[in-house]
C-alpha cells in the first residue's frame, strides 16, 4: 500500500459517527482530508503560498465549496453537461466556511490561501453544508499553514421540542428553528439561520447546544493534528514594521481623529476630514519610500481604530452622535413605483431600498437543478448593490458573493410570514435594489420587502423588520457597549456584526460574525434583547406607512384561480398532445397549468383580466364536471343513428337518447325527428358501470291524457 491513512472518529452520541480521514487522497496539497458521515463525503484541500505577494496587508483567502453531480448519480443540464460556475446555493456554503475561518488565521498571515470543498458522495437524507467548516478546518489542521484553529461547524435544529445536532433533511421539515453554528473550543464565531418566531432565549439555549458539539469535533480534530506530526507551522514574515513611525503618527493624530470622530458630521464629510488628516501628516515625512507610506497609511487607520472605539467605550457616544441604543430616522413610502404589483422605498439615517414585488404564475418558478438540492422555487429575493449606493465607480458584473448573501439573509427573513402554498397561488419576486448604503442595507431590504409585499395584497402572517448589531469592547473584555442599528463604520471597526430579523412575536432569522475570542453569553443575551427593542422600535416606524396587507390585488398585477378536479378528468382538460389545453389558452387568453398531488388534479388558471380567467375555469369545470343521474341538460345532437341520437351534454360527454326516450309516443324511425348539431333538451336517468349515460327526452314531455274510451251501443 503506498498510503498511510489515519483515521479519526467523532460519536454523535446517538448511533451516528463523523470520520475525518488523512494521507489517502490529494498528498500534494498542503493538507487534505476527506470527511464522511454515512454516504456523505467531502473532500477538503488547502494550499497555501510559501511567500506574501508585495504590497499585500490582508488574507487573500478564498473558500470555494462545489458539488459534484457524479456524487448523486446525476449528469448536470444545459449544453456542456458538466459542473461550472458555483450556484447560489454553493456559494452561500462557500461564504459559511470562509466567515468561520477567516478570524482564526493570524492577523500578519498575508500569503494567498486557497480552501476547495467537494462533495464527491451523497446521502440524500444528510446535509454536507453541516459538514463543510469541520472538512476546512481538518485540512488546515493536517497542514503547516499558520492556523489559530482548530474550528467546526454544526447545524442545530429543534424538532419536536428537542434540540438535535445535524437533523436528517426529512426531519427538518418539522423543525422551528434551524441554524449553523461555528466556533472553536472557547468560542462561538459564526451563526447563519431560520426560525419561526422564536424567544431570544431560544436562541441562546440552542448555541450553547451546538457549541457542546463543536467543542467534541475540535478535540478530534487536535488529536488528528498531533497523530499526523503537524503541530509546528510553518515560519513567515509578511509584514514590514517601524514603531517609531507608529508612535509619531498617534502622537501627532490620535486627538485630531478623536476630535473628528465627536463631531457627529456626515459620513463623506467625516472621511473627508479623516483622509486630510492622514494626508498632511503623511506629507511632514517627506520622501518617503512606497513601503514606508504603505505603513503610514496602516498606522494612521489603526489610529483611527482606537479613536472611534474610545469614544464609545468611554463616552457612550457615536460617530453620527447617537447613544449606543438610538436607531436612525426612519421614513418609508409604497406603491412608489405605480405599475409595479407592489413597492416600497425604506430609509434609514443614509441607507435606502427600493424594493419591489412582483406576482407570476407556475411557469415563473425558478427551477434548481443542483447535485444536492433540485425542484422549483416560488418566492425569489433579489439583492443589488450598486457602486452609486456608496458613491463609488463600480463595474456592474452581476452579483457577487456578497450580493448572493445578503439576499438570502432577507429571504430567509419573509420566507416564515408568506401564506402557506394552498392560501398563495402565486409565484412571488422580491426585489431590492441598494439606492443609498451606510449600514446593513439587508436588514433594510428585510423591511421595504415587507412593506412592498403588504403593497401588493400578500397576506403575510405578521410584518418583519430587521435590525443590525455592533459590540465593542476593550482589551481585556471587561468593558463592552452594544450598539443598534450600526453605521458601516461601525461595522468595520467594531468586534460583531449581528443581524437579527423578527416580527411582534418573535425572531424569524439572524446572522452573527465574531471577530474577537471571548464573547460571553451575558453580551450574547444582552445583545439579543436591545435588538429586540431595535426591532420593534422600528416596525412601529413601518406601521404608519402601512400595517397590513391591502384587501385586493393591484390594477396590474394578474390573477390566480386554482381549481382542484378529479384525477380522471386530468387527461380530458389536457387532450391528445395537449389539443384542449392548448386551444383554451388560445381562445381564452389565459395560461393554464395542471398536476397531480395527492391523486387530485391541482388547475391554477393565470391571466391578467377577469374575463380571460372566467372563461378558462368555465370550460375547465366543464370539462371535469361529472353528470348527475336527475340532472337536465341541454345538450347538442352529435350523430343520429337508426336506434336513437348520441347527444353530447358536457364537453366530451356524450349519452345515448334511445328511440324509445325521445317520446311518449312509439317511432318507428329515426329519420326527421333530428338534426346533428340541434339543441335538445334532456334528462339524465342512468350512468352504467361502464359509464355510458342513459338520456331521455320524454321524461320531460307531459304525458298525454289517455283517450275517451267509446260508450257503448245500447
Amino acid at each position: 500500500m503506498s498510503y498511510n491513512a489515519i483515521k479519526k472518529v467523532i460519536d454523535l452520541g446517538d448511533g451516528r459517527t463523523i470520520e475525518i480521514e488523512t494521507g489517502k487522497l490529494a498528498k500534494q496539497a498542503d493538507g487534505s482530508v476527506v470527511v464522511k458521515m454515512g454516504n456523505t463525503m467531502l473532500l477538503a484541500t488547502v494550499v497555501s503560498s510559501k511567500e506574501a505577494k508585495e504590497g499585500i496587508d490582508f488574507l487573500p483567502l478564498s473558500v470555494d465549496y462545489q458539488e459534484k453531480y457524479a456524487a448523486t448519480g446525476r449528469i448536470p443540464g444545459g449544453f456542456l453537461r458538466r459542473e461550472a460556475r458555483l450556484s447560489d446555493y454553493e456559494v452561500l456554503i462557500s461564504r459559511l466556511v470562509d466567515r468561520a475561518l477567516r478570524p482564526l488565521f493570524p492577523e500578519d498571515y498575508h500569503a494567498d490561501t486557497q480552501v476547495m470543498i467537494s462533495l464527491i458522495s451523497a446521502d440524500k437524507d444528510i446535509m454536507p453544508d453541516a459538514l463543510a467548516g469541520l472538512a476546512a478546518s481538518a485540512a488546515l489542521s493536517v497542514s503547516d499553514i499558520p492556523f489559530n484553529g482548530p474550528i467546526s461547524e454544526v447545524r442545530v435544529a429543534k424538532i419536536d421540542g428537542q434540540l438535535v445536532i445535524n437533523p436528517t433533511l426529512s426531519q427538518l421539515a418539522n423543525a422551528s428553528l434551524e441554524f449553523i453554528v461555528a466556533g472553536s473550543e472557547h468560542d462561538i464565531n459564526m451563526v447563519e439561520g431560520e426560525a419561526k418566531e422564536i424567544q431570544e432565549a431560544e436562541l441562546v439555549e440552542a448555541i450553547k447546544f451546538a457549541h457542546n458539539a463543536i467543542k467534541i469535533q475540535c478535540l478530534a480534530q487536535r488529536e488528528l493534528t498531533i497523530e499526523v506530526g503537524k503541530t509546528e507551522k510553518r515560519t513567515y514574515n509578511h509584514e514590514h514594521s517601524n514603531e517609531e513611525l507608529k508612535k509619531a503618527i498617534y502622537a501627532a493624530t490620535y486627538d485630531q481623529v478623536y476630535a473628528i470622530a465627536s463631531s457627529a458630521s456626515a459620513k463623506e464629510e467625516r472621511g473627508a476630514k479623516f483622509k486630510e488628516v492622514r494626508d498632511t501628516y503623511i506629507a511632514t515625512l517627506g520622501e518617503i519610500d512606497d513601503v514606508t507610506k504603505s505603513l503610514a497609511k496602516k498606522y494612521y487607520h489603526d489610529v483611527e481604530y482606537d479613536a472611534i472605539r474610545n469614544l464609545v467605550l468611554d463616552e457612550g457616544k457615536r460617530l453620527d452622535g447617537r447613544t449606543t441604543t438610538q436607531i436612525r430616522p426612519i421614513w418609508s413610502e409604497v406603491s412608489y413605483l405605480p405599475t409595479a404589483h407592489g413597492s416600497a422605498v425604506f430609509t434609514r439615517g443614509e441607507t435606502q431600498s427600493l424594493t419591489s414585488v412582483t406576482l407570476g404564475g407556475k411557469d415563473d418558478e425558478q427551477m434548481i437543478d443542483g447535485a444536492f438540492i433540485n425542484g422549483y422555487n416560488k418566492f425569489l429575493l433579489h439583492y443589488n448593490f450598486p457602486g452609486f449606493s456608496t458613491g463609488e465607480v463600480r463595474p456592474n458584473r452581476g452579483a457577487g458573493r456578497r450580493e448572493i448573501g445578503h439576499g438570502n439573509l432577507a429571504m430567509r427573513s419573509l420566507k416564515q410570514v408568506l401564506p402557506p402554498d394552498d392560501e398563495n397561488p402565486y409565484t412571488i419576486r422580491v426585489v431590492s435594489d441598494i439606492l443609498e448604503s451606510n449600514g446593513s442595507s439587508s436588514m433594510a431590504t428585510v423591511c421595504a420587502g415587507t412593506l412592498a409585499l403588504m403593497d401588493a395584497g400578500v397576506k403575510i402572517k405578521e410584518p418583519v423588520s430587521g435590525i443590525a448589531m455592533g459590540l465593542i469592547t476593550n482589551e481585556t473584555g471587561t468593558k463592552y457597549a452594544i450598539l443598534s442599528d450600526i453605521l458601516g463604520d461601525e461595522d468595520h471597526l467594531g468586534d460583531m456584526d449581528f443581524k437579527v430579523t423578527g416580527t411582534k412575536n418573535g425572531i424569524v432569522a439572524c446572522q452573527m460574525d465574531l471577530k474577537i475570542n471571548g464573547l460571553s453569553y451575558e453580551v450574547l443575551s444582552n445583545a439579543l434583547d436591545q435588538a429586540k427593542d431595535g426591532r420593534l422600535h422600528i416596525l412601529g416606524e413601518m406601521a404608519k406607512t402601512i400595517d397590513a396587507p391591502r384587501e385586493d390585488y393591484k390594477e396590474f398585477a394578474p390573477r390566480i384561480v386554482t381549481i382542484k378536479i378529479d384525477k380522471e378528468f386530468i387527461g380530458a382538460v389536457i387532450g391528445p398532445g395537449g389539443k384542449i389545453i392548448q386551444e383554451m389558452q388560445r381562445e381564452t387568453g389565459a395560461n393554464i397549468n395542471i398536476e397531480e398531488v395527492n391523486n387530485v388534479g391541482i388547475v391554477q388558471v393565470f391571466a391578467d383580466n377577469k374575463t380571460a380567467i372566467d372563461a378558462a375555469v368555465n370550460r375547465i369545470r366543464a370539462i371535469a364536471a361529472k353528470p348527475e343521474v336527475g340532472e337536465v341538460y341541454e345538450g347538442k345532437v352529435r350523430s343520429i343513428m337508426p336506434f336513437g341520437a348520441f347527444v353530447e351534454i358536457m364537453p366530451g360527454k356524450d349519452g345515448l337518447l334511445h328511440i324509445s326516450e325521445i317520446d311518449h309516443k312509439r317511432l318507428e324511425t329515426m329519420d326527421g325527428v333530428f338534426e346533428v348539431g340541434e339543441i335538445v333538451k334532456v334528462k339524465l336517468l342512468d350512468v352504467d358501470k361502464q359509464g355510458k349515460l342513459k338520456l331521455s327526452r320524454k321524461a320531460l314531455i307531459p304525458r298525454p291524457p289517455k283517450p275517451e274510451s267509446a260508450p257503448k251501443s245500447e
